[in-house]
């Protein structure tokens, strides 16, 4: 017997279709065989597929790249949030995910602005050989910290813009992804991320690197409302409140494709 399950792709973090990051998103009515969702996700090819339940009204949340399920993902839980108002009829202002770790993710809709609350990652300097990261970056950073992900800060928008990375080091460093990062012209800081080895050479709009970047610049630029630019090809911004142990998100976001899956 066939099964069918309903399937969206929603840019996320842009107001316009074709920028910002996308992300795949599953209903599914119970969680199917893990080696089943890894199979899902990397025939969609995205950075992340979503997955989610309803369970005596709750919702539990899941994501996988192309290789790996991962703990974390901002895109793709707002991409989630966005199907479930826009699809499933849901009249509250707020979502909370479950998600594996126990944490709870908490979604709240103002207009067109999703909100996602996530945990503050505090990066912390670290021994590092800058020139080994001169090497993944064709130029070297003048400052290197690390958290959940590598995060290196550079002097201007320029440098970050103009930045060729060389995959290969970048996959033999120790570490899941590498964030680069420095003040904005227009915004208040910029990024771009890097993460091969979990099947991510370039993501666009990264919702878990600004668990670790806002901390950073609200730190740095002594400010706790923020405006923030990936500066991927497709680009997106997100405007970034630091909390304290907690952090803050909000993006636009626009479903792009409705579908089905038939296994």
């Amino acid at each position: 017997m066939k099964t069918k399950i309903k399937i969206y792709q929603v840019d996320t973090f842009t107001s316009k279709l074709f920028s910002g990051n996308p992300a795949a998103v599953c209903f599914l009515d119970n969680w199917l065989p893990d080696q089943i969702l890894q199979s899902i996700a990397l025939e969609n090819n995205l950075s992340e597929t979503a997955f989610f339940i309803k369970k005596k009204n709750k919702f539990f949340l899941r994501w996988f790249t192309p290789k790996v399920e991962i703990g974390l993902c901002g895109h793709a839980t707002l991409a989630t949030a966005k199907v479930i108002y826009s699809e499933m009829n849901y009249k509250s202002d707020s979502i909370k995910f479950h998600i594996k770790s126990g944490e709870v993710l908490n979604v709240t809709k103002n207009n067109n602005l999703l909100s996602l609350t996530m945990p503050a990652y505090e990066p912390i300097i670290i021994d590092q050989n800058l020139e080994e990261l001169n090497d993944a970056f064709g130029i070297k950073p003048k400052l290197f910290l690390y958290c959940n992900y590598g995060l290196a800060i550079f002097n201007n928008e320029k440098e970050i813009s103009q930045i060729v990375p060389n995959l290969n080091i970048i996959e033999k460093l120790p570490y899941n992804g590498i964030i680069v990062t420095a003040p904005g012209k227009k915004v208040d800081f910029v990024s771009r991320f890097f993460a091969p080895k979990l099947g991510i050479l370039e993501d666009p709009v990264t919702g878990s690197a600004h668990c670790e970047l806002i901390p950073y610049w609200a730190s740095v630029l002594k400010k706790k409302n923020m405006i923030a630019r990936q500066l991927s090809e497709r680009g997106g911004q997100l405007y970034c409140s630091h909390l304290g142990s907690k952090v803050i998100m909000a993006g636009n976001t626009v479903i792009y494709m409705r579908g089905e899956i038939v296994l």
